[in-house]
């Protein structure tokens, strides 16, 4: 791809810690769980990592502690493709996660500490001032300062770049905020708490994606789970059914495989129904394994799953 093509994510990268058990422990209660992993992980990083695996030009903005976690960011990059725009620090440590995984569905609850992730700042978006206003899409989320992703979304903004916005973790915005993203993708949950609705329909997507849109976002799209997505704008509304890729192993990592698939989409000038189909059928592959950036599928298996 041409640079004009360019993915530009900024985010966190984490260590994944996954804990797989029958049911999760009740407050000073001990359970022996069934198994243990630890991989990359954090929003951010994954979508990178899910865009790159799909043939995207991908860098990933972010900071990182000196330290093996911060050595496993660097090792996953350049084994996916992603080219990294990082700062590391020997005051902070890299991000780590707790994840609960429920054996029998494959459902999770997350613990986040993001460590030198937190302490982004903007002089690190100044300095990749060319990059992010060069770029086709530019990603973020919130697990890093809510200003520095405004200061980066501005930036992109500015640049012509198609702006796209994960709202996660659910924190409370200003429109001014909403206003700078072609894009935002809450699921079902954050949705409930950023419009104060219930999502438990598809009616009801489109009537909280309504009160995004009043908050100034171009395009809000909604992910639904099993139901897959919804796309909603001025004028057009539109549910894309999720793909049935095999038994699900485990969600984790399944909104930031959308979220990829969903700006190589864009990046690749894909008409954004279109584009949000490309990112169901990513995060349909994506839960059918386990793990976060292990589990990201290739622009192959994606092509695969919509020729079915």
């Amino acid at each position: 791809m041409s640079a004009r093509n360019s993915i530009v994510v900024l985010g966190a990268f984490v260590a994944d810690t996954s804990y797989r058990a029958d049911r999760a422990p009740q407050m000073g209660e001990t359970i022996l769980g069934n198994s243990f992993a630890l991989g990359p992980g954090g929003k951010g990083s994954n979508q990178a990592v899910a865009a790159a695996r799909l043939g995207g030009d991908v860098t990933m903005i972010t900071r990182l502690g000196k330290d093996a976690f911060g050595d496993l960011a660097l090792k996953t990059w350049a084994e996916t493709g992603v080219k990294p725009a990082v700062t590391q620090v020997t005051d902070n440590y890299t991000g780590a996660a707790y994840i609960f995984v429920e054996e029998a569905s494959g459902d999770n609850a997350i613990i986040v500490c993001p460590g030198a992730a937190n302490d982004i700042a903007r002089a690190d978006i100044d300095a990749q001032a060319v990059l992010i206003g060069g770029s086709a899409v530019f990603v973020t989320q919130l697990e890093q300062p809510f200003d520095v992703a405004r200061h980066a979304l501005q930036m992109a903004r500015d640049g012509g770049a198609t702006t796209i916005l994960n709202p996660a973790p659910a924190a409370p915005l200003d429109d001014a905020f909403y206003a700078l993203c072609s894009y935002v993708t809450p699921n079902e949950t954050e949705t409930a708490d950023i419009t104060g609705l219930p999502v438990t329909t598809i009616d009801e997507a489109r009537a909280a994606a309504d009160v995004l849109l009043a908050k100034g976002v171009e395009y809000a799209i909604i992910t639904l789970g099993e139901q897959g997505a919804l796309l909603h704008t001025a004028g057009r509304s539109e549910h894309i059914p999720a793909y049935n890729a095999g038994k699900v192993v485990e969600t984790t990592g399944a909104g930031d495989a959308f979220n990829g698939g969903l700006a190589v989409g864009l990046a690749e000038g894909m008409d954004p129904v279109e584009a949000v189909r490309f990112g169901c059928a990513t995060a349909s592959i994506s839960v059918t394994r386990a793990g976060t950036a292990p589990a990201m599928p290739s622009r192959e298996e994606v092509t695969a799953m919509m020729r079915k």
